[in-house]
């Protein structure tokens, strides 16, 4: 997704701009089909190809809608909606991030889906990613493609060691250093990212703000617990030292697809780049289970992935056209043959066929999904991790006191969220 070079970029803008409008296009007539618009973030080398292909597909069965497909750097997306939804100029459809969906909802950038065609199947979705494309009891998107955080495990070094996948932080760490007895490989590298570290607050039932009771909990007694159990995780036997370089996510994806640590904690859409590395050439040495649990037994991990949202500010005949868009882009049919292509997870429970579960990666995340915790719908949620992964950067690489960064992390969230208590 990040791609190209200054001049790509100033083409990109120039085509953007002739682009965004689809409830205006200029190539719509009275008795003619309608265009509509849509805004992809997805990778343009990996997954956009099948999108394309779908996107014929329902030209093909619906022969009054074309659709303009747009792939936008998904870095820049959501600057750049923001601005065309401002001028009454974005496109009829956007892939939205779940983080992005309740500010552009608060923002009336968003059309509710509730009783339309291309909410027809809700029924069909798991239930935590309704719940949070949803913004004050209205849903505003409908789950595309979605992922969460799991324990990813080398189950060869795990044999060796004589090992399980442990159930506890606690049971990693005694995991780890028996890695490291058996193998002479670290046993765990953890992440300093702050979405990374959201496992460790959910594992003490508590969050970075409590949305319902409009108070900041980041720094809070529950949270200092989580932290102090994230930070204990980069020192120990067989417990890999915290990288607080710039390219920390590549050594350590690169370290564990290639058996030279045992675990990590990753996501879904790192499955394909699993099987590249030396250690999972047979994709079944790739183990999956759910994140450790925290003191009070709770386990859990951030429910991420996109929605396709509907432009609130298109006419009638581009709206429902979007919405008829929404729904085929969304059926079993079509997040099965997205699975199958892509290697990401389907959001509704009958397109995980047999086909789709033969591969161990899908089948590994879909059994993680049940405890995987949606965001706060709150707009500025996404926000609020900015100032958290300064400083626990600060903190991992000992800069920093826990207590110091999480008080200076609580200051700057109190800025996001200025009608919020500490």
């Amino acid at each position: 997704m990040r791609r190209g070079i200054a001049a790509t970029a100033l083409v990109a803008s120039f085509a953007l701009a002739a682009t965004a409008c689809g409830g205006s296009d200029s190539g719509d007539k009275a008795d003619g089909p309608v265009t509509i618009t849509w805004w992809d973030t997805s990778n343009a080398t990996n997954e956009a190809p099948t999108y394309q292909a779908l996107i014929k597909d329902f030209e093909a069965a619906n022969k009054g809608i074309k659709v303009k497909y747009v792939n936008v750097p998904f870095d820049q997306a959501q600057n750049k909606f923001d601005t065309a939804a401002g001028a009454s100029g974005a496109p009829d459809v956007l892939r939205s991030d779940v983080g992005w969906t309740p500010a552009f909802a608060k923002k009336g950038y968003f059309l509710p889906l509730d009783g339309t065609e291309a909410l027809a199947d809700e029924a069909k979705f798991k239930p935590n990613l309704i719940e949070q494309a949803k913004y004050y009891g209205k849903t505003y998107g409908v789950p595309f493609v979605t992922d969460t955080l799991a324990l990813v495990y080398n189950k060869q070094l795990f044999e060796k060691a004589g090992v399980e996948a442990p159930k506890t932080w606690d049971d990693l760490k005694t995991a780890a250093a028996t890695i490291k007895s058996k193998t002479g490989v670290d046993g765990y590298w953890g992440s300093t990212a702050a979405y990374y570290a959201q496992t460790f607050l959910y594992g003490e039932g508590t969050d970075t703000v409590d949305a319902a009771a409009k108070k900041i909990t980041v720094n809070s007694d529950a949270a200092k617990k989580g932290y102090g159990t994230w930070l204990s995780l980069f020192s120990g036997k067989g417990l890999h030292k915290a990288d607080t370089t710039a390219d920390a996510y590549a050594h350590v994806q690169d370290a564990f697809v290639n058996g030279k640590v045992a675990a990590i904690i990753q996501g879904p859409w790192e499955i394909t780049n699993f099987y590249k590395g030396s250690a999972f050439k047979d994709k079944n040495n790739l183990g999956i289970a759910t994140v450790p649990a925290g003191s009070t037994g709770k386990a859990g991990a951030p429910t991420g992935g996109h929605n396709l949202s509907v432009y609130a500010g298109s006419d009638s005949a581009h709206q429902k056209a979007a919405e008829k868009f929404v729904g085929f882009m969304t059926s079993a049919k079509s997040q099965t043959q997205i699975a199958l292509k892509n290697s990401t997870l389907p959001t509704r429970d009958d397109a995980y066929t047999a086909e789709v579960k033969a591969d161990p990666g899908i089948a590994g995340y879909q059994t993680v999904l049940a405890s995987a915790q949606p965001r706060v719908a709150l707009p500025e949620y996404s926000s609020l991790l900015t100032p958290l992964d300064t400083e626990l950067l600060k903190i991992a690489g000992g800069k920093e006191s826990l207590d110091k960064g999480l008080s200076n992390a609580e200051v700057a969230i109190a800025k996001l969220v200025p009608d919020f208590s500490k």
